[in-house]
């Protein structure tokens, strides 16, 4: 029997992985936490097919002989600011082929230095893999891939709510408000101050016109490592809009020492936790994407689009990764080395797995001549 290792499987994106999996393939999953009792009530939940392993990142050998024993490594266990990649290191020693939904581009980086000895040991390991970045990465490819020309990649998300993750992801957000961060601008790289330029951007029903604002997302960092582009552009957004005014005081009025401090993150986390839980009753927990590539088709100015709406942004990270482990275990992908998902999953493969799932991909190109935009 095939075995995966989900890390941090007992949060609510490890848990949407699992589901996945168990939708999807054969596999006997285990879970692996901190807390023995809330693991074995999440194992015992999904069914048959899952264990629970008590299990901290720090229990090093405990670790290195779990990851052994199984085929595929799943890691889930954020916020991945404070990740090390000793986990990728673990499954290249072992021969085990890896997937993660890191989220931030320090982590991104540290995992790609891996790319030799992955492909050393025949081990295919890929990053980034959830919603975003994650199947938003692969919006951007099957854009991209319908020009023959691309000039400016526009990669914009809104979440309602909590999105229906934890004060994991509640963290991650404001740890994100923390530094000036580079962005691949007109062929060369300038710093951005997080939160800024807010912009109004269409997404499909039922969010129709949403604000974003410039966000450090790993997609900043590697797409223009993918693709042959002047500019990236990497924006983000919540509802109900009020959560974006709070974010920006947070981003330009608070000093940056008070954020770097643990007390302060955790009052944050845990606050911005709590309120979106109510809110979440009449905004919902969804998500959406617009991925918008400009360049040229045939000679002619031209806009590559792809959108999509999801009512459970953790459930829709459960689709990014559980659909590359499902072509992983299946052997449709096999590719040594450390990569993002735009450049190793096929723009087929991947409409593949989302039609599989349900998922909804609006997909259109239009001519420049045609588009409007619509700022504030």
């Amino acid at each position: 029997m095939v075995r995966v290792l989900i890390l941090g499987g007992t949060g609510r994106i490890g848990c949407s992985v699992a589901r996945d999996l168990l939708a999807h393939t054969s596999v006997e999953i285990t879970l692996s936490g901190r807390n023995q009792l809330l693991g074995q009530q999440i194992a015992t939940g999904l069914g048959d097919r899952v264990r629970f392993l008590a299990l901290a990142l720090s229990e090093q050998e405990l670790l290195r002989r779990t990851i052994a024993s199984v085929q595929l490594v799943i890691h889930c266990a954020g916020p991945f600011h404070y990740r090390d990649a000793r986990v990728l290191n673990f499954c290249i020693q072992e021969g085990v082929n890896y997937l993660d939904v890191s989220d931030h581009r320090s982590f991104t980086v540290k995992a790609l230095e891996y790319q030799d000895l992955a492909q050393q040991a025949g081990v295919t390991a890929i990053v980034n893999t959830g919603i975003f970045p994650g199947i938003s990465n692969s919006m951007v490819r099957q854009d991209v891939e319908t020009l023959d020309e691309v000039e400016e990649i526009h990669l914009s998300y809104v979440v309602a709510g909590s999105g229906g993750a934890g004060r994991t992801v509640m963290r991650t957000t404001f740890l994100g408000l923390l530094h000036v961060f580079q962005v691949w601008q007109q062929g060369q790289w300038q710093g951005v101050q997080p939160y800024t330029e807010r912009e109004v951007v269409e997404f499909p029903p039922p969010y129709g016109k949403a604000p974003v604002y410039w966000f450090d997302m790993p997609e900043a960092l590697t797409l223009p490592r993918a693709f042959p582009v002047k500019t990236v552009i990497t924006k983000f957004g919540s509802l109900p809009d009020f959560y974006n005014h709070i974010t920006w005081a947070i981003a330009h009025w608070l000093p940056k020492a008070w954020l770097q401090t643990p007390a302060v993150m955790d009052f944050l986390s845990w606050g911005g936790f709590t309120t979106t839980q109510l809110t979440d009753r009449f905004s919902g927990k969804g998500v959406a994407i617009r991925s918008q590539v400009t360049g040229l088709k045939n000679g002619q100015p031209a806009q590559a689009s792809s959108t999509l709406a999801l009512p459970d942004t953790a459930i829709a990270a459960g689709y990014g990764t559980g659909s590359l482990a499902q072509v992983l275990l299946d052997r449709q992908l096999v590719q040594p080395g450390v990569w993002t998902v735009e450049e190793v999953l096929p723009t087929a493969l991947f409409q593949q797995l989302m039609q599989q799932r349900r998922v909804n991909l609006e997909h259109h190109l239009t001519p420049l001549k045609m588009i409007k935009t619509c700022t504030l």
